[in-house]
């Protein structure tokens, strides 16, 4: 499940980057109950954008922010309790690792779901029953 952060440069101190990440990684294997699973776990992979105010913007202009975007098959984050609390998490998580200097608000948040039967695991582009299958052995 590919997860993209993308971070104003000085919004999470450097030292820092790795643990949100970290964070963010296992907030997501335990709102799914997948904690622990060896077939998960490593699927769950991140890109770490860090780029500087010039290039991040809301409304048009200049901003310091965190983006937090995630592709998952169409049966992950489709709960909406699940969401509301993974989101939460993910913005809270965030905001703590920002020393509180970001605000909430500055904190954007989004899902995009898959088409079935184009997941990549182990190298073999999988259904969503397969992968189904796949998790329940990890």
């Amino acid at each position: 499940m590919p997860i993209t952060v993308t971070l104003t440069e000085d919004v999470v101190p450097a030292e820092k980057q790795g643990q949100v990440v970290k964070e963010i990684t296992d907030s997501f294997l335990e709102h799914h109950k997948l904690g622990g699973n060896t077939v998960m776990t490593p699927n769950v992979t991140t890109q770490l954008h860090i780029q500087p105010m010039r290039e991040t913007f809301s409304g048009g202009e200049p901003v310091s922010g965190a983006w937090i975007e995630i592709k998952v098959p169409s049966f992950a984050l489709s709960d909406r309790e699940v969401q509301k609390r993974f989101f939460a998490d993910v913005t809270e998580l965030v905001h703590q690792h920002s020393g509180g200097k970001l605000p909430k608000k500055h904190i954007w948040t989004n899902v995009l779901h898959t088409v079935d039967g184009t997941w990549n695991m182990d190298g073999i582009a999988k259904t969503n029953e397969e992968l189904g299958e796949a998790i329940s052995r990890g």
